[in-house]
């Protein structure tokens, strides 16, 4: 399914739209000078995929925690533990949690630090929550620097391999990363490298101009464009927002940064007669200085109930209750996962990928809210064994779907399928048949998967005299008809 956000308008006054799935797949790189408008367009790439993924800033300058109290993002301090970091970020994983990282009041040496363990924590997960996610890491520069400066090698060290596990290995874990620059020049190379997506804002240096125009494929006469952007322009280049260089200017934004470009106003009265030199001079205590505390160390359990308790992903506008029957609703579903299951790839995508697929076209039909991820799950297995068996008692069906369900998630769909072609007296699916229910292409998986369920008491099979199997369910006292285990995959009835 295709979701487009859109950035602002062409040139030509067309909208400018942004792929959000192809974004996922591919990764983006914002470069432009300070003042060129990259955090208004980070803040509006945000605000506008907010209602369909989830959303980790990396912010290191507390500028997107204003996120929170409109679209309802999780503020995570970086006072924690390196440890504590990392388990708020599997947290934030599992719960399907948008947060922002703040890692304001941290000197350069802690934010790399903090930034490489919060990113290692989001990377390391199971498989199974391997949802989809966009991480945008503002001032990449800091986090993936290309020489040593300010901070330990070992801090540059831990920081850089996160950030290049994010930008080379992250797509396949659900990660797609965001990262903008002030300057390409002092990004790694390796980490740039990885983005197959371009917005290039102003800039004046002629070696970013130049790395820029090389990234984008223009030629390097052309590389004066970019000096001649106005501040919220860009160039924008990739499979996500166009094939070939397309100017771009940034629209509005709903939320604020902390920070703002400063603006011209008249001086005060100037005081006269030595009166000036008194105020500067004076003795007191009196002084407009603020002491700028040291950041606060959080207790990671505090941090961790609040994710627990937090919405998973804001909707926009609040959706009434579809106001649906039963009937009505479980029909509509069935049609959504009916039409899920009928591209060929989606037997082998993860149940996390097609969830997200699922929410998106629950959201466009109109059915709110929809299932939870268990309940997902086994209307999934049920779909991929071909539905509810026909003829048989509901109450004989529900009984073979509890057995499934003491099974792992991964193979209820292949039991299910057995089971249901013993309930209909149909012939004993093929390998290749039950491989593809259980989410692969190899028959191998398939027979394996058989003999795992009988040494566990699930089903029992034999061969008749021909070589063909039959799988008989004890607890059901169902019995497939004999089947050609070799057989080519049919279609359910």
């Amino acid at each position: 399914m295709t979701v487009q956000i859109e950035l602002g308008t062409q040139t030509s006054g067309m909208p400018a739209a942004m792929d959000l799935e192809e974004l996922l797949a591919t990764r983006l790189l914002v470069q432009g000078n300070s003042g060129s408008g990259k955090s208004h367009l980070l803040r509006r790439i945000l605000e506008q995929s907010a209602q369909w993924v989830q959303q980790a800033v990396i912010d290191p300058e507390g500028d997107f925690v204003s996120l929170a109290e409109e679209f309802g993002h999780v503020v995570v301090d970086a006072g924690s533990s390196e440890r504590d970091l990392q388990t708020i970020a599997a947290r934030v994983r599992e719960h399907r949690v948008s947060v922002v990282f703040n890692l304001e009041g941290l000197d350069s040496d802690g934010q790399m630090r903090a930034a490489g363990a919060f990113l290692n924590g989001l990377f390391e997960v199971a498989r199974d929550i391997w949802y989809p996610m966009l991480v945008v890491v503002d001032e990449a520069q800091l986090f993936a620097p290309t020489a040593s400066g300010e901070f330990s090698e070992e801090a540059r060290r831990v920081s850089l391999g996160a950030m290049t596990n994010l930008m080379c290995r992250g797509r396949k874990r659900g990660l797609a990363g965001i990262i903008a620059t002030q300057r390409l020049a002092k990004l790694a190379k390796n980490v740039a490298a990885e983005a197959s997506n371009f917005l290039m804002g102003r800039t004046f240096l002629d070696i970013d101009m130049a790395r820029a125009s090389d990234l984008l494929g223009m030629e390097r006469r052309q590389a004066e464009t970019f000096r001649n952007l106005d501040r919220g322009q860009f160039v924008a280049l990739g499979p996500a927002l166009s094939r070939r260089p397309l100017q771009v200017a940034i629209g509005p934004v709903r939320t604020r940064g902390m920070g703002s470009s400063p603006k011209l106003m008249p001086l005060p009265e100037q005081p006269t007669g030595g009166a000036a030199e008194e105020l500067l001079f004076a003795a007191g205590d009196a002084s407009p200085l603020v002491e700028r505390a040291a950041p606060r160390p959080i207790e990671a359990t505090g941090v961790l109930r609040q994710l627990s308790e937090a919405r998973p992903l804001p909707d926009g506008d609040p959706i009434a209750e579809d106001g649906m029957d039963p009937q009505e609703r479980d029909a509509a579903v069935a049609g959504i996962l009916a039409d899920m299951l009928a591209d060929p790839d989606a037997a082998y995508q993860a149940v996390a990928i097609l969830y997200q697929d699922f929410q998106v076209r629950c959201r466009i039909a109109k059915i709110s809210p929809p299932p939870d991820l268990p309940g997902f799950r086994e209307r999934l297995a049920v779909a991929r064994a071909g539905g509810a068996a026909g003829g048989v008692d509901n109450e004989d069906w529900a009984r073979a779907t509890a057995i499934a369900a003491q099974l792992p998630d991964t193979m209820r769909a292949a039991y299910l399928l057995l089971a249901r072609a013993a309930a209909q007296k149909e012939p004993c699916p093929s390998n290749q048949a039950i491989a593809t229910a259980y989410g692969t292409r190899s028959p191998g998986r398939a027979r394996w998967l058989l003999g795992y369920m009988e040494e566990n008491g699930f089903l029992a099979c034999s061969n008749d005299l021909r070589g063909r199997r039959v799988i008989a369910f004890p607890e059901l006292d169902w019995r497939t008809e004999p089947g050609d285990p070799n057989g080519a995959e049919v279609a359910h009835s």
